[in-house]
C-alpha cells in the first residue's frame, strides 16, 4: 500500500517516471537489474528484511542506482547507517509530497538528502569522531539482540533460533561485551539509542 501510494503520488510529476513497484527486497532484486532505475525509494522495514541492509546489494545489482530510504522515525544513528551502507538519503514518511519529490530529484542529481538535525550525527560518525556501538556485532548476534528486545529469554531464543541453550547464552554474553552493557536490559537500551533495532 505504501509503495502504491508513493508511486501514484510521484507519477503526478512530469519529470519523474515510475519504472516498477516492489513489495519486498526479493522482488526489488529481480526488478532492479531489469529496470536499472536512477533512484530507488526504499522503505526502511520490509516483509523480508531491513531496507538499510539491502542497499549494498541493490547497488550491486544496478551500479549507479542511488537509494533514498523512507522511515517512520529517524535518528542520527539510523542516518549514519544509511550513509555507511551507501545510501543517498533518509526521509521521514511524514514528509509532504513536495519534499519527497524534491528529495528524489536531488538524489537523482547526485546529492545526498538528510535532515539538518541528522546530518551532524552522520558526519561525526563517518569522520570517526563518534564510534558506533554495535559495529562489531555479527548477523547472528544482531538477530539475538532483536529477540532480547522482544523480551525473549535465553531459552526462548535457543528455541526460536534452533541453537543449543549454551550457544544462545554465549551470543548474549558477547553482545553485552561488545555493547559495553552490564545487563540485557542495558544492552537493549543501548541498541535502541544507537538505532540497531530500527
Amino acid at each position: 500500500m505504501v509503495a502504491e501510494a508513493i508511486g501514484l503520488a510521484l507519477e503526478q510529476v512530469s519529470d519523474i517516471r515510475i519504472v516498477t513497484r516492489c513489495g519486498s527486497i526479493a522482488a526489488a532484486m529481480v526488478d532492479i537489474s531489469r529496470c536499472l532505475p536512477d533512484v530507488v525509494v526504499l522503505d526502511r522495514r520490509l516483509p523480508d528484511g531491513d531496507g538499510i541492509e539491502a542497499i549494498a546489494q541493490l547497488e550491486k545489482e544496478a551500479p549507479g542506482t542511488r537509494v533514498l530510504v523512507l522511515t517512520g522515525e529517524a535518528t542520527a544513528a539510523m542516518a549514519a547507517r544509511v550513509a555507511e551502507a551507501g545510501g543517498a538519503g533518509l526521509l521521514l514518511k511524514s514528509a509532504g509530497l513536495e519534499e519527497l519529490q524534491t528529495a528524489v530529484r536531488r538524489v537523482a542529481a547526485g546529492e545526498v538528502v538528510f535532515a539538518p538535525e541528522l546530518l551532524a550525527g552522520v558526519l561525526n560518525r563517518l569522520t570517526g569522531r563518534v564510534a558506533r556501538a554495535g559495529t562489531a556485532l555479527t548477523s547472528r548476534e544482531r538477530e539475538v539482540l532483536l529477540r532480547l528486545a522482544e523480551g525473549d529469554s535465553i531459552k526462548e531464543i535457543s528455541g526460536r533460533l534452533g541453537v543449543a541453550h549454551n550457544t544462545a547464552r554465549n551470543h548474549v554474553q558477547r553482545i553485552l561485551e561488545k555493547l559495553g552493557a552490564r545487563s540485557r536490559l542495558e544492552a537493549v537500551a543501548i541498541a535502541r539509542r544507537e538505532g540497531l533495532l530500527d
